[in-house]
């Protein structure tokens, strides 16, 4: 194995310190830079791993929302979570007349404000082991601890685990999930 001389580890770090912080906070979303200072949908349509919702949010008219102000919290399924629906739901979903079926299930996504997920995590302690939020469609979504991070429990029992936290946005925060949660 090759010796790394002390010179050698100072650049290193010194290169490491020079990028933005903003660089070292964000994660990649499949492989996409998810930047700051772009909005969700901004951020979502450049993720290869959200391509069915972002064509839900699209067909929903929901893209002018959520590019919007907020602050919203999204907790984001990613493509391989709509195939674990029924064989056909989204399909279904994406069809012009169950528009307002779809606007329910992807607004029971979003909660208002910006919850990162230390808070969330702070919230379900609080709450002894759970928390309850208010979602924008006017449901409830149950947070726990589950690992090192949390997990989100839909009003039919379904759990779905937040694998990517924290991808901070210009108003909001989405935490990519591996579930599509129902209202």
């Amino acid at each position: 194995m090759k010796k790394l001389s002390i010179t050698t580890l100072l650049v290193s770090a010194a290169v490491a310190l020079a990028i933005p912080a903003s660089a070292q906070q964000n994660p990649t979303v499949g492989g996409a830079p998810m930047l700051v200072e772009r909005n969700i949908v901004e951020n979502a349509v450049n993720s290869p791993v959200h391509t069915t919702l972002v064509a839900a949010v699209q067909a929903a008219d929901l893209a002018g929302t959520l590019s919007g102000p907020g602050p919203f919290t999204v907790f984001a399924p990613v493509n391989d979570a709509f195939t674990m629906l029924p064989a056909g739901t989204v399909d279904t979903l994406l069809m012009p007349e169950n528009k307002g079926q779809l606007t329910s299930v992807l607004t029971y996504h979003v909660v208002p404000g910006k919850l990162s997920g230390p808070e969330l995590l702070r919230r379900a302690n609080a709450g002894g082991g759970e928390a309850q939020l208010t979602t924008v469609q006017g449901g409830t979504l149950t947070v726990v601890p589950s690992g090192r991070g949390v997990a989100v429990t839909d009003s039919n029992g379904t759990t779905s685990v937040v694998t990517t936290a924290d991808v901070n946005q210009s108003n909001g925060v989405i935490h990519v999930v591996n579930r599509v949660l129902l209202p």
